[in-house]
C-alpha cells in the first residue's frame, strides 16, 4: 500500500470493492480511474494485480488520448479488447507499451462520476471464456455491473472522490483455503525436501520465500535475499531478460523460463509460475547437454526452446556493465510511440509535462525553439512566469544557461548540483533556484531544432543508463517539435484565412433573430471549409447560406472564400440559380474539392422562404404549436461535380416563431452514429428549448450534439428565428461585399 497513514473510509472501500471485483471476474488486474478537473486529465486512483511501475506511464492520461480507459469515458461506452492482436490494431500505442498477451475491459463510470473501471485477463481466458474473441453480453453485463458498484462507492463517500498525487496499490487477496490442509510447517519440510530450489515472488517481485536449496543455488544467504527483488540484489541476475520474464509472467498470468550464468560457468534455470497472489519459481541446474545453452554467457539463448517443463525459455547474459532498468525501457517505448501521435506544439509540451517529467522523476520543463539565432520559449512548466520571461529570447550563443551551446554542439548537458553549474554558468542557479538540471539538444538532421531542458528542486546524479535513454528520448522529442512547428505554421495560416472570410457580425433585419457559431475540429488541422453566411437583400429579403468545402487545410479554406464571393455576387436570384452559378465558377476554377451548400431565400414579408441544397444536409424546423421536423428537400448534386445540372427548388412557410437551424455535418455525424437520427434528436431539442434565446439554444444543440466536446470535425450553426413581419417597403437591392 502507498502512502502514509490512515486512509479516509472512501478510499479503504473503493479499494476494497476493487480487490473484490478483481477477485469475482477472475481478472488478472484492475484500476480505477477519475477525471482530474484541475490537470484536465484521467487520473489513476487505485490499481491492483500488477506493480506500479507498469502502470506508471498511464498515470495520468489526457481525455483525447487514444487509449482504452480514454476511449470509455469520452464516449461512454464499454470498450472491449479482446486479444493483443486486437491490442495492436486498435490502439497501437498501448500494445507498444504491453506486449503481452491479455484482454481488457473499460467501463464508464455511471452517475455523473467521470471515470472508467479497467480490468485485465490473461487472453485465453478472459472472465472464464474458453477464447478471447469477444465478451458475452452477460459478461458485458458483469463489467457493467461491477463499474455501477464502483460508482455507487464513489457517490456514498462521505469525502468527494479524487485523483491522489500517487496511486493507491492494493493486493487483489486470494481466496480461503479448505481446511485440513497441511499446516506450514509440513508444506516447509515438504518443499526444503526436493532437490530443487523454491523462491516466492509477491506482485511487485519481492521475495516472500526462499528455500535452503534456493539460497544455495543462488549463491547466496536466504535472510538476505527475503523482502529484495532477485535481478536488484543478485547482480549476475542485473539483466533485462530476468525484469521482462518476470513483468510477462505478472501480467499475462503465462508460465514462463529462462535460464541465466551464476559466475563463474552455473547454469541455472528458472521456471516462474504466476498467480493472483504472487509468483512461484522452481530453479535447478540446467541440463549439461542443454542444446540452447551458449558457450559465452554473454550471448542470449534463443527464445523458444523448450525446456524439461514444456515452457519457452529465454537466457539471460553474464552481468551487465550497470544496471539495465527494463521499466525506463518501457517507458521509452510508451513515450516514443506517444510523440508520434502529438500534432501541435502545445500536445508536445503537453505529453513531456504530464509522461516525461514524472518518468524521469523530474519537477520543470522548459523547452525552447531555435527561431533567428535566438532561443524562444515554446512551453514551460514548474517554473513561474517571471523566470520565464527572464530566460525567454536569450541568444545561441548565451552564457546565461547551457541551453545555447547544448544546441551548438549538439552534446546533452548534465549538471548534479548547483556547484557544479554555478562553476560554469554562474547566474543559471540564481534565475530559476532548480538544483539539478538536464539539457537535451534537439536536433534533426545535423539541424538544430531547439532545447529541451529538465530540471529537478533537489540535487540528483545522473546515471549512465539515465543519459542512454534520455539521449535517445531527445531525438524523438526533436522530430516531434520540429513536425509540430511546421503543422502550427500552417494552421496558423489556414485558420486566420479562414476566420477573415468568415463574417464578423450578422446583419440585424426587423422581423428576424439570428445567432451563429463556428466550432474547429477538437484534433487535426483546426481549420477546414465550414462557412456560413446571412446576406440582406433588401429590407424584408434575406439570404441564408450554409456550406462545406471538402478537406481541412489551406486549399480547403481559400476555396471556401471564392464559393462564399461567388454567392455574393448573385444573391437575391432565384436559389436554384444562385446554386448553379456558383456551380459554373467551381468548374472555371478547376479545382478537385467538392463543395456542399444550402441557400434559402427569406421572404419576410411574405413570411415564406424557397430553399435549395448542393448535397448539404436539411435544416431543422419548429413552428410555434407543430411537431418539430427535419426539413424535406430534394438535394441536387454537390457543386463541382457537373457544371451543367440543375436544383431542386423546396418551399417552405415561416410563421412568426418559427426557428430553422442551418449545421454542417460535422454536427450529426460521428462514428457508429447515424446522421438521420442524430438530426431527427437535435430537432427535438430544438423544439424543446424553443422558448430560449438564440445565443444560449446554440450552446444547448451543441452540447446535446457533442457532450464531450471532442469534435472529429468542424462544424458551422446557423440559427434564424422569424419575428413580427416588417413593413412591406424595398430597400435599394441587395448588399454586395
Amino acid at each position: 500500500m502507498s502512502g502514509h497513514g490512515e486512509r479516509p473510509d472512501g478510499d479503504r472501500l473503493l479499494d476494497e470493492t476493487l480487490a473484490d471485483i478483481v477477485r469475482r471476474t477472475g481478472a488478472s488486474a484492475g484500476a480505477v480511474y477519475l477525471w482530474d478537473e484541475a490537470a484536465g486529465v484521467l487520473g489513476l486512483v487505485v490499481i491492483c494485480g500488477v506493480p506500479l511501475e507498469v502502470a506508471w506511464p498511464w498515470r495520468r492520461v489526457p481525455l483525447s488520448a487514444p487509449v482504452p480507459v480514454c476511449d470509455a469515458v469520452r464516449e461512454d461506452r464499454l470498450v472491449w479488447v479482446g486479444s493483443q492482436e486486437e491490442m495492436v490494431r486498435a490502439y497501437p500505442r498501448a500494445a507498444a507499451s504491453l506486449p503481452y498477451r491479455i484482454a481488457l475491459a473499460a467501463a464508464p463510470l455511471p452517475g455523473g462520476c467521470r471515470g472508467a473501471l479497467l480490468l485485465m485477463w490473461p487472453a485465453d481466458r478472459p472472465l472464464g471464456a474458453d477464447h478471447p474473441v469477444g465478451a458475452t453480453p452477460r459478461q458485458q453485463g458483469n463489467i457493467s455491473s461491477a463499474a455501477r458498484r464502483v460508482a455507487r462507492v464513489l457517490a456514498d463517500s462521505a469525502v468527494p472522490p479524487a485523483v491522489p498525487e500517487q496511486p493507491r496499490l492494493v493486493a487483489v487477496g486470494s481466496a480461503p483455503r479448505a481446511p485440513n490442509g497441511p499446516s506450514p510447517q509440513a508444506a516447509a519440510d515438504y518443499v526444503e525436501r526436493l532437490p530443487e530450489g523454491a523462491l516466492g515472488l509477491d506482485l511487485q517481485g519481492r521475495i516472500t520465500f526462499v528455500s535452503d536449496s534456493a539460497a544455495t543455488l543462488l549463491g547466496s544467504d536466504a535472510a538476505r535475499l527475503l523482502g529484495t527483488r532477485p535481478w536488484l540484489s543478485l547482480p549476475w541476475l542485473d539483466d533485462s531478460v530476468v525484469e521482462e520474464q518476470y513483468r510477462a509472467a505478472v501480467i499475462s498470468r503465462d508460465p514462463v523460463a529462462f535460464t541465466a550464468v551464476r559466475p563463474p560457468d552455473t547454469w541455472l534455470e528458472f521456471q516462474l509460475y504466476p498467480d493472483a497472489s504472487g509468483i512461484s519459481v522452481r530453479i535447478s541446474r540446467a541440463p549439461a547437454t542443454d542444446p540452447g545453452r551458449p558457450e559465452s554467457g554473454s550471448v542470449p539463448r534463443p527464445v523458444g526452446v523448450p525446456t524439461p517443463g514444456g515452457m519457452p525459455t529465454r537466457s539471460a547474459g553474464s552481468a551487465p556493465a550497470g544496471s539495465r532498468e527494463t521499466g525506463r525501457l518501457y517507458q521509452l517505448v510508451h513515450l516514443a510511440a506517444a510523440l508520434t501521435e502529438t500534432v501541435a506544439v502545445r500536445d508536445v509540451v503537453e505529453l513531456i509535462a504530464d509522461q516525461v517529467l514524472p518518468a524521469f522523476g523530474a519537477d520543470g520543463l522548459v523547452l525552447s525553439a531555435a527561431e533567428a539565432g535566438r532561443l524562444k520559449i515554446t512551453g514551460y512548466h514548474g517554473y513561474d512566469r517571471e523566470t520565464i520571461d527572464r530566460l525567454d529570447g536569450l541568444p545561441l550563443d548565451t552564457r546565461v544557461t547551457p541551453a545555447g551551446k547544448a544546441l551548438d554542439d549538439g552534446i546533452p548537458s548534465f549538471f548534479a548540483s548547483p556547484g557544479e553549474m554555478a562553476r560554469r554558468y554562474p547566474r543559471a542557479p540564481q534565475i530559476s533556484g532548480k538544483q539539478a538540471w538536464a539539457f537535451l539538444p534537439l536536433v534533426v538532421s545535423g539541424r538544430p531544432v531547439g532545447c529541451c531542458i529538465l530540471s529537478y528542486d533537489r540535487p540528483r546524479s545522473f546515471s549512465a543508463d539515465e543519459r542512454a535513454v534520455l539521449t535517445s528520448l531527445a531525438g524523438l522529442i526533436a522530430q516531434a517539435l520540429d513536425r509540430a512547428r511546421l503543422y502550427d505554421a500552417t494552421r496558423d495560416l489556414a485558420h486566420g484565412l479562414q476566420q477573415a472570410l468568415l463574417p464578423h457580425s450578422l446583419p440585424a433585419l426587423p422581423g428576424l433573430e439570428t445567432a451563429a457559431r463556428y466550432l474547429p475540429a477538437s484534433r487535426g488541422m483546426d481549420i477546414g471549409g465550414d462557412f456560413y453566411d446571412l446576406i440582406r437583400i433588401d429590407a424584408g429579403t434575406v439570404a441564408a447560406v450554409i456550406g462545406d468545402v471538402q478537406g481541412h487545410n489551406v486549399p480547403a479554406a481559400a476555396l471556401m472564400g471564392q464559393v462564399r464571393t461567388a454567392i455574393h455576387a448573385t444573391a437575391g436570384a432565384p436559389p436554384d440559380q444562385v446554386l448553379a452559378r456558383t456551380n459554373r465558377v467551381l468548374a472555371d476554377l478547376e479545382t478537385d474539392l467538392l463543395v456542399s451548400c444550402l441557400y434559402a431565400h427569406i421572404d419576410l414579408v411574405r413570411r415564406e422562404a424557397v430553399l435549395a441544397s448542393a448535397g448539404h444536409p436539411p435544416p431543422l424546423l419548429h413552428r410555434p404549436d407543430r411537431p418539430p421536423s427535419v426539413v424535406r428537400l430534394d438535394p441536387g448534386p454537390l457543386l463541382g461535380v457537373d457544371p451543367g445540372v440543375s436544383y431542386p427548388l423546396t418551399p417552405l412557410s415561416l410563421p412568426p416563431g418559427t426557428t430553422l437551424a442551418f449545421y454542417t455535418d460535422g454536427l450529426v455525424e460521428a462514428p457508429g452514429s447515424d446522421p438521420e437520427h442524430a438530426a431527427e434528436a437535435l430537432a427535438r431539442e430544438l423544439a424543446r428549448y424553443g422558448g430560449q434565446e438564440l445565443e444560449p439554444l446554440l450552446d444547448i444543440l451543441l452540447r446535446h450534439a457533442r457532450p464531450s466536446a471532442h469534435y472529429t470535425d468542424d462544424i458551422a450553426l446557423l440559427l434564424l428565428r422569424t419575428g413580427a413581419a416588417p413593413e412591406a417597403g424595398r430597400g435599394p437591392g441587395p448588399e454586395r461585399p
